[in-house]
């Protein structure tokens, strides 16, 4: 079998294919942006190189005055060369920085490459120096190695993390939502949910003392596609998944509210009733960029995990043709909403090779690439119009009020290219 054998399937219509070769993806640490300002009162220290610090703090593009929630612990030469003790190094740095910053309750300790090269047991180190801590700071630790993640398999490890530590739920009346989200989102959605009269808990809560309890019964709903370590380990403390597509867009935030709904008995006229400002105030937005992304044309490189689900809304919700919709790993399970609604015929892949991903996207002379930073000059200067994926994650986007939005940023690079043109 060659490199890039496809192994072809058909779901839904859908014409899904596993490819293997080389990837452009960031690694896992790069979701340390958006959980560091997700955990109020939690630290994210990396175990790592210069090289991951220079990572991150790019990537969260940190003001000089900020004084951002996280670090890194730089392993140099001569920990690499093994003349140094790298627990003594690493508790030595833990204890500065607590020091530093007393407001911290709980501290992410997160592998790096260079940390497993030197095979250094972050999981000993964390229960050492949380055993040490105790009871001010409770210390974890993930994986956020571009060896094993990918960019947003960063936050999936985080998570998974935390769900041993939840306390044991005493009711099974609540709904669990899992996945970080924009604060602002959060409120929308709780609000919606309060309504309906289902009492919500997020996780990740906002501080590590209100991380909510999990326990059989505890019924929960997937905010993010990428999350299939989190939605395992949940599992595995007895709580149930409630199927439903990802609220992106006025259609799949109203499917992914009806599922948690009629999970919990909501009356249908109720439901209606408390959904229908929102979803006219999302169409209305919608509208404002029906035109401009109406036919367009548009290949997806594997990125994210959100390649589904956006794939999905531009073509139901915004009239997008797609071309190719790759995506780092597909997990039929949790996706099987979104593959339903995609049109007959979309080609999904799972891996996509870079080098075959990039012969078919320049082939095709889409009118949108959405790839990540590192494909996007590349084939700017090629002619192509790209669409950065890293800002789908950096930007609110779930929900009915940020629909609009959603649909801008799409629309966005098509109007650059057009104003150049002129």
């Amino acid at each position: 079998m060659n490199a890039h054998a496809p192994l072809p399937s058909t779901e839904c219509g859908v014409s899904v294919r596993a490819e293997h070769g080389q990837r452009a993806v960031f690694c896992g640490l790069t979701g340390i942006v958006w959980l560091h300002r997700k955990i109020q009162d939690a630290f994210f220290l990396v175990v790592g190189s210069r090289t991951c610090a220079h990572l991150i703090q790019s990537a969260a593009g940190v003001m000089i005055f900020a004084e951002p929630r996280f670090a890194t612990a730089i392993i140099d030469e001569r920990d690499l060369a093994g003349l140094a003790d790298m627990n003594e190094e690493l508790d030595r740095v833990v204890t500065r920085l607590i020091e530093r910053r007393p407001d911290i309750r709980l501290l992410f300790l997160v592998g790096s490459c260079p940390s497993e090269v030197i095979k250094l047991d972050l999981s000993r180190a964390a229960l050492r120096l949380s055993r040490r801590l105790a009871p001010d700071v409770r210390v974890l630790n993930y994986s956020g190695s571009g060896i094993e993640t990918t960019f947003t398999q960063g936050e999936d490890a985080c998570l998974a993390s935390l769900v041993p530590e939840l306390p044991e739920a005493a009711t099974t009346d609540e709904l669990l939502v899992v996945g970080a989200l924009a604060d602002v989102v959060e409120d929308q959605f709780a609000r919606l949910f309060s309504d309906f009269g289902i009492a919500a808990r997020f996780l990740p809560a906002r501080r590590a003392g209100q991380m909510p309890p999990v326990g059989r019964g505890t019924r929960f709903l997937l905010a993010q596609p990428f999350l299939a370590d989190t939605a395992r380990a949940l599992e595995e403390r007895g709580a149930r998944r409630i199927a439903a597509p990802f609220p992106l867009g006025a259609e799949g935030t109203t499917e992914w509210l009806r599922a948690a709904a009629e999970a919990f008995g909501v009356d249908p006229a109720r439901f209606e009733a408390v959904t229908a400002p929102g979803l006219r105030r999302s169409r209305q937005a919608l509208a404002a960029y029906a035109e401009k992304l109406a036919g367009k044309r548009v290949f997806f490189f594997p990125d994210s995990q959100l390649e589904v689900p956006l794939a999905r809304f531009l073509s139901r919700e915004m009239g997008a043709e797609l071309i190719e919709v790759g995506t780092p790993y597909l997990h039929r399970g949790h996706l099987a909403a979104e593959l339903e609604w995609l049109p007959d015929g979309t080609a999904v892949v799972e891996g996509q090779s870079l080098d075959d991903g990039l012969d078919r996207c320049r082939l095709a002379r889409p009118d949108l690439t959405v790839c990540g930073l590192g494909l996007a000059n590349p084939l700017e200067a090629e002619g192509l119009t790209t669409k950065w994926s890293i800002e789908l994650l950096f930007t609110p986007i779930q929900g009915y009020e940020q629909a609009g939005d959603l649909a801008e940023l799409f629309a966005r690079p098509l109007e650059r290219r057009a104003r150049l043109e002129v």
